[in-house]
């Protein structure tokens, strides 16, 4: 097979993680970590790209990768107005909405700047592949119960779709051809409805939706909500951080690290296996919610996510959800190859560049 080598982009807010592939072998991972100092002197996000751009170049140059020996640069898709999934060319209409941030600030949205920067001195292709505003919701699902409140897909896109075509592949089939329940648990829980290649139903993980998670509160009792908005005791931001931040085991553990949660759980603490218990009690239920969206036709449960290390917490979930149909587990998250095989489909011709309009 001819050797794709890419150069793949993933920043974050205080640091910038990039990696180099030839096909799906890695051959160069480095974590470049950026001082608060260092990011306090630029007023906007996208202000911060050319900095971040040469230390990216800079390192490259340390550990001896040729630029001219690389096939793409793929960059981490940032909040780009709602799009389907797959793999998107970077083109102008996508520099602009990413610069000025169109659903919002975010580090992310430095990858596909960075990574067209690049490429277009090398004149080789650069790429995003399913941001988190992966969009493929139908139109049933985006209804609420008020419209001036309509569902929004906001998830793991990345990872969630990355696991589904692994799993996929392992059973011999093509993504399109199956229907998945995917669940991703981390910081932020998603459990979404993956029906023939396309999520028709997923919660919005970001800010309450679905289960709670280590730090969000996921849905919660609207009309004690709205109280607390009109208390009087709350500010706005307040409020937020209970939603997203500091809801969740965080709230009622003070702590947002899953693995001290089960540890204490296992120590005896009442407390704490029983909120720990809760969490994966409602992704189960979350996960019986996309069954009914898939008509009771689902050919695999997929659970990734740091927490599906967790043996326990996966054997409690997939004790209620079994009889839906096999569960299979792939812990952890590897952004950057998923990033990688997203350039790969495209340049190895399995799939077209989707233009970003």
């Amino acid at each position: 097979m001819e050797k794709i080598r890419q150069l793949i982009i993933n920043p974050g807010s205080t640091s910038t993680k990039i990696a180099v592939f030839d096909n799906e072998e890695l051959i160069f991972e480095k974590t470049l970590r950026h001082q608060t100092e260092e990011l306090s002197v630029y007023d906007k996000i996208s202000d911060q790209y050319e900095f971040r751009m040469n230390i990216i170049l800079d390192a490259l140059k340390e550990n001896n990768i040729e630029l001219s020996s690389l096939s793409a640069v793929v960059g981490r898709g940032g909040l780009l107005k709602p799009i389907e999934g797959g793999t998107y060319g970077i083109n102008d209409k996508m520099l602009e909405d990413l610069k000025i941030g169109f659903l919002g600030e975010h580090a992310s949205n430095l990858g596909g700047m960075i990574a067209h920067s690049i490429s277009q001195k090398l004149n080789i292709p650069s790429f995003i592949v399913d941001p988190v505003v992966v969009d493929e919701l139908d139109d049933i699902a985006r209804i609420s119960g008020h419209p001036n409140f309509e569902r929004v897909s906001i998830f793991h896109a990345l990872n969630q779709k990355a696991v589904a075509r692994r799993c996929a592949k392992e059973l011999g089939k093509e993504y399109n051809e199956l229907n998945f329940i995917v669940v991703h648990l981390g910081g932020g829980i998603s459990v979404g409805a993956h029906k023939m290649g396309r999520v028709a139903d997923v919660n919005n993980a970001l800010d309450g939706d679905g289960p709670f998670s280590p730090e969000r509160s996921g849905g919660l009792p609207i009309n004690a909500v709205v109280k607390a908005c009109f208390s009087g005791k709350y500010t706005k931001e307040q409020i937020g951080k209970m939603i997203k931040g500091n809801g969740g085991l965080s709230a009622y553990l003070n702590t947002n690290d899953a693995k001290k949660v089960s540890e204490m759980a296992e120590a005896g603490d009442k407390k704490a296996k029983l909120v720990y218990d809760a969490m994966a009690y409602q992704v189960a239920k979350s996960i019986g919610e996309c069954a009914v969206v898939l008509d009771g036709k689902v050919d695999g449960i997929v659970i990734t996510g740091g927490i599906a290390y967790d043996k326990d917490f996966v054997k409690f979930i997939s004790d209620k959800v079994s009889f839906i149909s096999k569960v299979y587990v792939y812990p952890g998250e590897d952004e950057l190859l998923a990033l990688a095989q997203g350039g790969i489909r495209v340049l190895k011709g399995e799939e077209e560049a989707k233009i970003y309009e």
